[in-house]
C-alpha cells in the first residue's frame, strides 16, 4: 500500500497542471465548481481537492486489481483533501511572510500538501471500518463542492479570495 500511495502522490501532483487550466479551456458552470476560475489562493484549493478526488478513483481501482483490503476509502477522500487544503493555506501564508510569492514556492507547498494528504489517507484506510463511512464520505464531497460553488460565485472580500492578477474576486462576469 505504501508504494501505491507514493505513486498516487505523483499522479495527484501531475493532475494539478491540467486541472489548473480546465476552466479556461472549458468555461461553464460545472468546470467553475470543480476547477479554479482565477488566480486566488482559494480557487487554487480546488486543484488540491479535485486532484485528490480524481487520483483516488485511480487508487481505488489499483486496490481492487491488486486485491488490497482497505477501510473507510470514501471517507478518506474528503478528510485527507480538507486537511491538505488547510495545511496549504496555513503554510502558504506563513512562508509568504519570508519569501515573496513565486510558482516554485507554491508548487512545493502543494506537493507537501499531497504528501500530508496521502499520509492521512493511509492512516484512515488502515483504521477500523467506520460505520456509514461511504455515506459520510460522499456527503462531505458534495458539501465541499457546494461550498466551492457558493464561494466561487459569492467570494468573501479577503486576500484569500483575491485574484491578484486581475484584482477581482470570484468568477469574472463576462
Amino acid at each position: 500500500m505504501k508504494k501505491i500511495k507514493i505513486l498516487i502522490i505523483i499522479i495527484t501532483f501531475l493532475f494539478s497542471f491540467p486541472i489548473h487550466f480546465m476552466y479556461n479551456w472549458f468555461p461553464n458552470f460545472l468546470t467553475s465548481i470543480l476547477f479554479p476560475v482565477n488566480e486566488s489562493v482559494w480557487e487554487h484549493m480546488k486543484i488540491i481537492y479535485t486532484s485528490i478526488l480524481i487520483s483516488s478513483i485511480i487508487e481505488y481501482f489499483i486496490y481492487k486489481y491488486k486485491k488490497i483490503e482497505t477501510h473507510n476509502f470514501m471517507l478518506s477522500i474528503p478528510i485527507s483533501s480538507i486537511i491538505g487544503i488547510i495545511f496549504y493555506i496555513i503554510t502558504y501564508y506563513l512562508v509568504k511572510i519570508f519569501i515573496p510569492h513565486n510558482i516554485i514556492m507554491a508548487l512545493i507547498i502543494m506537493l507537501l500538501s499531497y504528501i500530508l494528504s496521502s499520509m492521512i489517507s493511509y492512516y484512515i484506510l488502515n483504521f477500523n471500518e467506520i460505520k456509514h463511512q461511504k455515506l459520510i464520505g460522499i456527503l462531505l464531497i458534495i458539501i465541499s463542492y457546494l461550498i466551492f460553488a457558493y464561494l466561487t460565485y459569492n467570494p468573501i472580500k479577503t486576500n484569500l479570495f483575491l485574484d491578484t492578477e486581475k484584482n477581482t474576486y470570484g468568477i469574472s462576469k463576462k
